[in-house]
């Protein structure tokens, strides 16, 4: 570290970094903890979507906009599990006719 002419201002830096509280570096989840749900992540995140087109949006498309995106956003949301649900066993039996092609297995 450079040497400033301010020995104090170096002082106060010192001070203030030790003062400071540690950033929190172990996350665990203690037995009072509770582990959130997929319903409600989702409409957490609808929330916070539906909260930011308001702020955006209202002035030019009037007060709903965050009311009808957040049902928009959850409603997507549902529809996209589903879909992911039904398509991973699509992905799987797709997988397995590739690798079989792939390597063709010789029986003796």
């Amino acid at each position: 570290m450079a040497e400033t002419g301010n020995p104090s201002a170096t002082s106060d830096v010192f001070t203030r970094i030790r003062n400071e509280k540690a950033p929190l570096t172990e996350f665990t989840i203690g037995a009072n903890g509770r582990e959130i749900t997929l319903d409600e992540a989702r409409s957490d995140l609808a929330a916070a979507v539906g909260a930011i087109a308001h702020m955006l949006f209202s002035k030019s498309y009037g007060p709903l906009v965050g009311t009808v995106t957040t049902t928009s956003v959850e409603t997507i949301l549902k529809n996209a599990e589903s879909n992911a649900v039904r398509a991973k066993g699509d992905v799987k039996l797709v997988a397995e006719e590739l690798s079989a092609r792939i390597f063709k297995s010789t029986k003796k």
